[in-house]
């Protein structure tokens, strides 16, 4: 018997909100404290926006993530019961509907056909869900867990700045800052590249990369409306 192939879809739903999430913590946070640092702000200062930065942001991504999540599922739902009606109500439209899709794919008509009939006869719904709709158990989220993971993972990637910051010297804040922040997403784009089954270079060199013009950015406005410090 040959082995298994190995395939990552299914991590797909925590995933996405997992690193979205730690993604977010890291640059918004670290870009925060940047800014704040920039305008010659005391620690103090640096840190309370930094941990309110923190406390926002996770609640904002916990109901973010939910709320689009849950509109998701609820248009999903309603899909499966309209094509739950139709299957009831017209199932030699759906079954002609469902044959002309495998036609499309490469079936030869009639396999096509035999191939819609078995489907249809041992799950029906199941078989235009994933192959009408694109409905598939392997990649749906759960509203809570999306939530649960996504803001979760804001608080870890958000505390890394405020750890640099609080073990930073004066001087060194936002130097300090920037290095860990860019270490951190280089090392969470190469995770997640690697936990996904992708090539991690590639995903590490896009986060950080646009992780630094936030922090690039947001240390200008510091500059712009405050005094750098010496």
């Amino acid at each position: 018997m040959p082995p298994r192939e190995l395939h990552f879809i299914n991590r797909m739903g925590w995933l996405r909100a997992a690193v979205l999430g730690a993604n977010d913590g890291i640059v918004s946070t670290g870009s925060l404290v940047i800014g704040v640092a920039a305008a010659a702000s005391s620690r103090e200062d640096i840190m309370i926006a930094g941990i309110a930065g923190l406390v926002a942001g996770a609640m904002s991504m916990a109901a973010g993530e939910y709320v689009s999540v849950s509109s998701q599922a609820d248009s999903e739902r309603a899909d499966l019961e309209r094509e739950k009606i139709a299957l009831a109500t017209n199932p030699e439209f759906e079954h002609q509907e469902l044959t002309s899709i495998y036609i499309d794919r490469g079936l030869e008509p009639d396999l096509a056909a035999k191939v819609a009939e078995q489907l249809m006869i041992k799950d029906a719904l199941g078989a235009h869900a994933r192959d009408e709709l694109g409905i598939s158990e392997t990649i749906q989220t759960n509203p809570i867990q999306a939530a649960l993971v996504s803001g979760a993972s804001f608080s870890v990637g958000a505390a890394l700045p405020l750890i640099s910051v609080t073990i930073s010297p004066d001087s060194l804040v936002i130097w300090g800052t920037t290095t860990a922040c860019l270490i951190s997403l280089a090392i969470l784009g190469s995770l997640s590249a690697r936990t996904g089954g992708a090539p991690p270079v590639i995903a590490a060199t896009r986060v950080t990369l646009w992780g630094a013009l936030a922090m690039a950015a947001t240390a200008a406005v510091g500059h712009l409306f405050g005094v750098t410090l010496a």
